[in-house]
């Protein structure tokens, strides 16, 4: 059918493009595709005018929310004020967001994904740019959160190119494009680039309509060589023969990569930003690929520990080295936990925790194991490692209430874990045990709280925190007594605790 649609027009074909894409990315996430958001086409002869284009223009009344307002987490989830942002200036906001670490501590993701996910009042001044929500939408992306990123722009009322550019790039990752793809056929202004549509059209079955916009295109010079190639693959069975196999791109956007996987090209997402590892997540992708796709995203705080093991116990692994040496033990134990034998889930433990810390997976492997670990009737280093596996868990503080210490270590970690502070010996140690004896945050933190600007400083916290990891341990104490005295005590527990336990080895 293809084939038969595209041989009905005109013999275009061998008309070189002229132009590439040169407008600059509108987003801090590089890979985000221009195919909806592009520079008008560089034609060979003079036009007469540089441009035509609908733009974006947005009418709102003020009665109506602003896009930096929209949040999936009401105050009473959050336990943060509606005035979280609204102290700060939207540009501070937004590039302290935008230079969030990802991988770092799972409390620090997961407060991460809390202000992200935030519904408050907008920042100071804020107006139609919408700063802080584009950049909430591309650091959930950076992250790997596609669900949560895709339920954010979903309160929009109205798709506008900016969203709907987003929103697209996550249906491709999904494989949810059908989706998008249905809305722009009532929407063509959302996706003025031609590889947007001719994708779409042909996902609809209208590969007639496809090539006659491909034709059209070629004919006008408003491809690139590369994308000129890449659909004449997409569309024409004969061309991939004669032109042999496609170059690898060197930073593919999400559409390109649909395109090559539909040509039967399958990009590795192992060296592509770590948003596309959802797309071998699908069921068309075997489960190695699928399992080296959950670590990824596991590791970034991006997959629910319920999901990431379900991936793990989809089956049995038939090789050893590498994943699948970290998918047997948890299956082993995954088998002595059921079965009740504290023996096997002795030696079951130590392999598994090992294959866990190898992908930064510990808080998943606490949130699905500790209830069972501290059950089991352990002995010596494995009852030591059950402990720490659950003061890793949510239930941190109750587990600490059930054991007696047996070294200064333990003693400062249960102290920790109910908030109080112990005898501490080593620099990480008395940072940590500083914050929680009473130290108070620095003259810059208490500043940024006495002018209302929570938000702000707890971002700056999170960066503080991260950053003093390897470094100043002073930074450690002033951005757990900034936590502290915000009110969120949880964070600033299990922050410490994985301080202690995974970066120092307590």
């Amino acid at each position: 059918m293809r084939s038969a649609a595209f041989c009905l027009l005109l013999p275009v074909l061998g008309q070189a493009a002229v132009a590439e894409n040169v407008g600059q990315p509108l987003s801090a996430i590089d890979w985000l595709s221009n195919s909806v958001e592009t520079a008008p086409p560089q034609l060979r002869e003079p036009p007469i005018a540089e441009a035509v284009a609908t733009p974006d223009i947005s009418v709102t009344s003020l009665d109506q929310p602003t896009l930096d307002e929209l949040g999936l987490l009401p105050p009473a989830t959050t336990g943060l004020p509606s005035t979280l942002w609204s102290a700060s200036a939207p540009e501070t906001l937004a590039s302290l967001v935008s230079a969030l670490p990802v991988e770092t501590l799972p409390a620090l993701q997961s407060l991460t994904r809390m202000l992200l996910l935030a519904e408050a009042e907008p920042p100071l001044g804020a107006g139609s740019e919408a700063r802080l929500f584009y950049a909430r939408v591309d650091k959930l992306l950076d992250i790997g959160a596609l669900d949560p990123a895709q339920a954010l722009i979903g309160g929009v009322d109205s798709p506008t190119r900016r969203t709907f550019r987003r929103s697209f790039d996550i249906d491709l990752l999904l494989g949810q494009e059908d989706h998008t793809c249905q809305i722009l056929s009532g929407r063509p202004d959302l996706a003025p680039t031609v590889p947007a549509r001719i994708f779409c059209r042909a996902r609809s079955g209208d590969w007639a309509a496809a090539a006659l916009t491909l034709n059209t295109a070629i004919a006008l010079g408003d491809l690139s060589p590369a994308e000129q190639d890449l659909l004449l693959h997409f569309l024409d069975p004969s061309h991939s023969e004669e032109a042999g196999p496609l170059p690898r791109p060197p930073r593919p956007s999400p559409l390109t990569f649909r395109i090559y996987e539909a040509v039967g090209d399958q990009l590795d997402t192992a060296d592509l930003p770590r948003a596309f590892a959802n797309a071998d997540l699908r069921s068309v992708s075997g489960w190695r690929s699928q399992l080296l796709a959950a670590e990824r995203l596991v590791g970034a705080g991006a997959m629910d520990p319920n999901t990431f093991f379900a991936v793990y116990g989809d089956r049995r692994p038939a090789a050893s080295g590498g994943v699948w040496d970290r998918v047997a033990p948890i299956q082993s134990l995954d088998r002595a936990i059921a079965a009740g034998d504290d023996d096997a889930i002795g030696r079951a433990l130590l392999p598994a925790w090992t294959g866990m810390r190898q992908i930064h997976a510990e808080a998943a492997f606490a949130a699905r194991y500790a209830d069972a670990l501290l059950a089991a009737d352990l002995d010596g280093a494995e009852a030591a490692l059950a402990l720490r596996v659950g003061l890793l868990s949510d239930r941190y503080e109750e587990h600490a209430l059930t054991v007696t210490p047996s070294n200064p270590e333990t003693a400062l970690l249960l102290a920790v874990a109910t908030g109080k502070s112990a005898r501490a010996t080593t620099p990480a140690e008395q940072a940590v045990a500083a914050a929680f004896g009473g130290a108070r945050t620095s003259p810059s933190f208490q500043a940024d709280l006495d002018a209302s600007k929570l938000g702000e400083v707890i971002l700056k916290a999170i960066e503080l925190f991260h950053d003093s990891r390897d470094g100043d341990p002073s930074g450690i104490t002033d951005a757990l007594a900034l936590l502290r005295q915000a009110g969120l005590e949880d964070s600033a527990r299990r922050a410490a605790l994985q301080y202690l336990i995974l970066d120092h080895g307590l």
